[in-house]
């Protein structure tokens, strides 16, 4: 880690910051059955907020969780942590904004509401991050498992001057200072979030993906055979990336692959990718991003919509879909 990077483990945290209070978990998606499970067993005294009607109200009962409206439980909560998608949180911040009172603590997953100003909440309510690093499911998972999820703790407003002390007893609640969690800001988890999601981790890779195999098949290349080599393969070298960065990738390949990566990976993502890259970075940055994708809902989706419909349509997913059931992992 770097010299100024501040990490917090269980002995930072102070468990007893959580004691006579109320979590409310708005959601119970990925992300909010894992902490609603995870501060329950850590004896959190938690209730859940769904709509009425929505299908997880069933599943968080059937947990042994409390379940209301998120308005009455943000009423009966000191906490109230925001996990319903970002698309929705401007929504249900209006539902429950009049039932927040002065010394609460407003908490959310993901930055993006707070730093793009479509959430402003109130005077003396204090305005906390706490983001595991992980799906929900391995959230819950690694707490069950008595292990750690690492996570990200950002505060965006103390008003109380305790706000700290309860995000970081949170963290711990639902297992996150098992592993540590790094300090950070609103705008710099929400800004390299996006930037990552966009250029690197969904854009750029399926983006990478897709070049390599309709170049392999333009050539005369069996799609069966450009499946393998720019898709089904890549679970491997990321694993071995996961596992021990680069350099692990580099010293389990062969020579060969090694040689021809080092050599020829510049010549791909080269300095006019770079260019791209800082023209995605600033578009997250100036809000940009931010604008488009909120006016692409107040419209319907209409593009989004046709984007997706176009990816599920490209050649590589009937050829995947095919391949795939040849592995008895496949058939599950």
């Amino acid at each position: 880690m770097t010299e100024d990077a501040t990490i917090y483990y269980d002995d930072d945290a102070d468990s007893t910051v959580l004691d006579d209070r109320t979590v409310a978990v708005l959601g119970y998606g990925s992300q909010g059955h894992a902490h609603a499970q995870n501060l329950d067993e850590s004896g959190v005294d938690v209730v859940v907020g769904l709509k009425e009607g929505s299908s997880s109200r069933e599943a968080a009962r059937s947990d042994g969780l409390d379940v209301t409206t998120p308005r009455n439980a943000a009423e009966q909560a000191d906490i109230v942590s925001v996990l319903v998608p970002d698309t929705v949180q401007p929504d249900v911040y209006e539902n429950i904004k009049g039932v927040l009172t002065e010394g609460d603590t407003l908490q959310f997953a993901h930055g993006f509401n707070i730093h793009y100003g479509q959430i402003e909440p109130g005077e003396g309510v204090d305005v906390t991050m706490v983001a595991p690093k992980a799906p929900g499911h391995l959230v819950r998972r690694n707490y069950e498992n008595d292990q750690g999820t690492p996570g990200l703790l950002a505060v965006y407003r103390d008003a109380t001057g305790g706000a700290h002390d309860t995000a970081l007893a949170y963290a711990k609640a639902i297992g996150c200072t098992r592993a540590g969690v790094v300090e950070t800001t609103f705008r710099e988890e929400t800004e390299t979030d996006l930037f990552g999601e966009q250029a690197v981790l969904c854009g750029g890779i399926t983006s990478l993906v897709k070049t390599g195999y309709e170049t392999l098949v333009d050539a005369g290349y069996s799609p069966e055979m450009a499946y393998f080599e720019c898709l089904n393969e890549m679970k491997l070298i990321v694993d071995l990336m996961y596992e021990g960065g680069n350099m692990e990738m580099w010293n389990s390949v062969s020579d060969t692959a090694e040689y021809g990566g080092l050599t020829r990976g510049d010549r791909v993502i080269d300095e006019h990718a770079r260019e791209r890259m800082e023209e995605v970075l600033e578009g997250v940055q100036d809000g940009t991003f931010a604008r488009e994708w909120i006016s692409e809902n107040q419209a319907g989706r209409p593009s989004y919509r046709q984007l997706r419909n176009a990816e599920q349509n490209h050649e590589i997913e009937d050829v995947g879909a095919d391949l795939r059931s040849l592995f008895a992992w496949g058939e599950e």
